[in-house]
């Protein structure tokens, strides 16, 4: 079958997948003559609580032309220089996952390996230290990349953490701006046809047909599944956590710019600061502990005044065995679902669309549809399994008393993961598979900070004397520290995004 290209698009679902979508096609897409309609109902709530990002998001905003400061403001949203791990090797110890890059080259070697070997015979202080972002998020400061020759401050990583149920909002008008049409309506029948899905049929007697049909639609995954019987590919037996339980509480005054991810007896807890509140879960394996449990462990823990009663969110770990079938694409939570532990939910919909609008048929292709639609599922199902083994090495690399946490530590982890460990553990060596999502930094930041067994280091470290070496380090954090007093506190950035966004309105109001 010679692949044609679609001219209209119907996108089933809004939230923070559909509208993303729904943006991504409007701006790249309708200036072609393609339509694009997304359907939606009022009446079906989206799973969406306060979301914490990874840096890719940037590059997405840049491509649509989305304005950062409109966002932030739009959004409540906050700045993100990394992850803080709590308790995760075991109670009373943490480290940070940061963005961005971790020190330089060391005399031709990379930092990775000399700073390991300096610091197995005590000649080196722990890895935050020589990251700029983290030791920002610890000091609660934050500036945007400042040009200044090689410096940390001109290459600085940052993300965001913002309200989902606004970020859809904000998403919506860029789209409509684009020429995306909403239909509001609840589908009661999906038809299907040669193709795959030929219509849509909503309650009000609507038909709404089209070429390419991307399925927002959450969990239910009304197109993939529900017509298509797209099966499932299950990953409890690595990731067993199976529900979470969300609450929102009053604002920081001065709000870190990280996430936190704190360790629990059965699971974890999540605290996301925004400008207007902030966001807490707790994420926790049924079989170990019960919702009403869960439930009271988080709200004693909280910081606070709640905002709300507290709702449970049902899930399951894995994927759909084919994320493109026929003519349809399942994205976000129709595709499948990884725990929010790295913040990677919103990153795997912008990934999907990436690849999505580079295999798009643009008609004047010989290839079969097949060569396109299989290429896309091999990149997506990849991407889901290396973020999958990240995953599983936070918990399967734990030292904590409690029962879940002891089943974690000595169950099986899958291949991918157990190639990564044993290369660690031979003198320290981290590669990075093709377009992997984790860097070797990534990785370093999760193995050290919870205690990988390695054994020696990378020979290649001996070209340098040790002494040469360690002089280096010593520079290379000295030039962090006083990067980090160029850095203002994170609360003033985000007043200053305000101002910004107050003045741009006056000067934009009608006389």
């Amino acid at each position: 079958m010679t692949p044609q290209a679609p001219q209209s698009i119907v996108i089933v679902g809004g939230g923070t997948a559909g509208w993303m979508a729904a943006v991504a096609f409007g701006r790249l897409m309708g200036p072609a003559g393609v339509r694009v309609t997304l359907v939606e109902s009022d009446a079906i709530a989206t799973i969406g609580v306060g979301e914490a990002t990874i840096p890719p998001i940037r590059t997405f905003h840049a491509m649509l032309g989305i304005d950062e400061n409109a966002f932030l403001q739009a959004t409540g949203g906050s700045y993100k220089l990394g992850i803080r791990f709590e308790g995760w090797s075991c109670p009373g110890e943490s480290y940070i996952h940061p963005f961005g890059q971790i020190g330089t080259d060391v005399v031709g070697v990379p930092f990775a390996a000399q700073w390991l070997r300096a610091h197995q015979v005590g000649m080196a202080d722990p890895l935050a230290q020589y990251s700029l972002e983290a030791r920002a998020a610890e000091a609660g400061r934050f500036s945007r990349p400042i040009a200044n020759g090689d410096s940390p401050l001109s290459r600085i990583g940052y993300a965001y953490h913002f309200d989902a149920g606004r970020y859809a909002a904000f998403l919506r008008t860029q789209a409509e701006q684009r020429g995306v049409v909403r239909r509001e309506g609840t589908i009661e029948r999906v038809e299907t046809g040669p193709a795959g899905i030929a219509a849509v049929h909503l309650a009000n007697g609507s038909r709404i047909d089209g070429d390419l049909f991307l399925d927002c639609s959450g969990f239910r995954a009304l197109l993939i599944s529900g017509a298509l019987g797209t099966g499932w590919v299950d990953w409890s037996e690595w990731l067993p956590c199976d529900r979470a339980v969300a609450v929102a509480t009053s604002a920081d005054a001065a709000p870190l710019p990280m996430t936190r991810a704190i360790a629990g007896p059965a699971g974890w807890r999540w605290r996301i600061p925004l400008q207007h509140r902030t966001g807490n879960g707790h994420v926790f394996s049924s079989r170990h502990l019960s919702e009403d449990e869960a439930t009271a462990q988080l709200l004693a823990d909280v910081e606070g005044k709640t905002l709300g009663d507290p709702r449970i969110i049902r899930f399951a770990t894995g994927h759909r065995e084919r994320m493109w079938s026929g003519n349809c694409i399942a994205l976000g939570l129709a595709a499948g679902f990884m725990e929010p532990l790295e913040s990677t939910s919103i990153h795997l919909v912008q990934s999907g669309l990436q690849h999505l609008l580079r295999l798009l048929p643009t008609g004047k292709m010989s290839m079969p549809a097949s060569a396109l639609v299989d290429r896309y599922n091999r990149v997506m199902t990849a991407e889901f399994v290396r973020i999958r083994d990240f995953l599983v090495a936070h918990y399967h690399l734990n030292a904590r008393p409690e029962r879940f946490w002891r089943e974690r530590a000595i169950a099986p982890i899958p291949d991918g993961l157990a190639d990564k460990l044993a290369l660690f553990r031979a003198g320290g060596r981290i590669f990075r598979e093709a377009d992997e999502l984790f860097n070797e930094t990534s990785w370093l930041s999760l193995l050290t900070g919870q205690n990988a067994p390695v054994e020696g280091y990378d020979p290649i470290c001996d070209a340098v004397p040790l002494h040469v070496a360690v002089r280096r380090l010593a520079q290379i954090e000295q030039v962090v520290g006083a990067s980090l007093n160029h850095m203002p506190p994170h609360a003033d950035a985000l007043s200053r995004i305000a101002a910004r966004e107050s003045r741009r309105a006056d000067h934009l109001a009608p006389l």
